[in-house]
């Protein structure tokens, strides 16, 4: 079965410093960063029939990481970017974190509406990545030609995306987190829809009483 792989980025110098870091281009991988992507590459099972990523450095950089290793060309999306935080933007307070995470939690629980200040809605995000997902779908996975379809992108909007797609639920992922480069695996269903095939370290089920992790990274 073919799959959409949606892969977090590399370790950024923003998440080390805990810094909401969400305008393109943004801060660049660490060396673990570097690390972690060429890792990644390295245990693919099979090299992707398509590689693409959002437009910012720390994705660019991962997905290029990617390509070095399994030859597969790099293609950079448009609408894939992270979660815009608008004035909460470029601060690493508790304060700061604590504001987006109740807008973001307020999503997974289907208020889309609501906003940080200067910031996107959860129904904005979507409105830009899900199309996205469409178009690939429609591509690359309706055929019968092998091999998966990997998307760099950024944890929020990843997490955000896939529970609007997969019926993936809080608080399951507003409680799980995405690790960089990790992933989210979604297979499309014949009828349209998408089911969720793996969420970081998870596996369906999803409704494991997991608490919540005690560092929530983003970007």
């Amino acid at each position: 079965m073919n799959k959409l792989v949606l892969v977090r980025h590399g370790e950024t110098e923003g998440n080390v410093a805990k810094i909401l870091d969400t305008r393109v281009p943004g801060l660049p991988l660490t060396e673990r960063g570097v690390a972690q992507a060429k890792s990644f590459a390295a245990n693919l099972a099979a090299p992707p029939r398509r590689l693409f990523s959002s437009d910012a450095l720390r994705a660019r950089q991962t997905a290029s990481h990617i390509e070095a290793v399994t030859g597969v060309p790099a293609q950079v999306l448009e609408g894939v970017y992270e979660v815009q935080v608008g004035e909460l933007e470029g601060l690493n307070s508790d304060a700061a974190h604590e504001h987006f995470q109740r807008i973001y939690h307020a999503w997974h629980r289907g208020d889309l509406t609501v906003r940080t200040p200067g910031g996107e809605s959860g129904s904005e995000v979507l409105d830009r990545y899900l199309p996205v997902l469409e178009q690939l779908r429609a591509a690359y996975l309706t055929d019968a030609e092998a091999g998966d379809i990997l998307l760099v992108s950024h944890g929020a909007a990843m997490r955000l995306a896939a529970a609007a797609i997969s019926g993936v639920a809080a608080p399951f992922t507003t409680n799980n987190h995405l690790d960089n480069t990790e992933t989210i695996e979604l297979a499309p269903r014949a009828d349209g829809g998408w089911d969720c095939l793996r969420w970081g370290r998870y596996t369906p089920p999803f409704g494991q009483e997991v608490e919540p992790t005690a560092d929530d990274p983003m970007g």
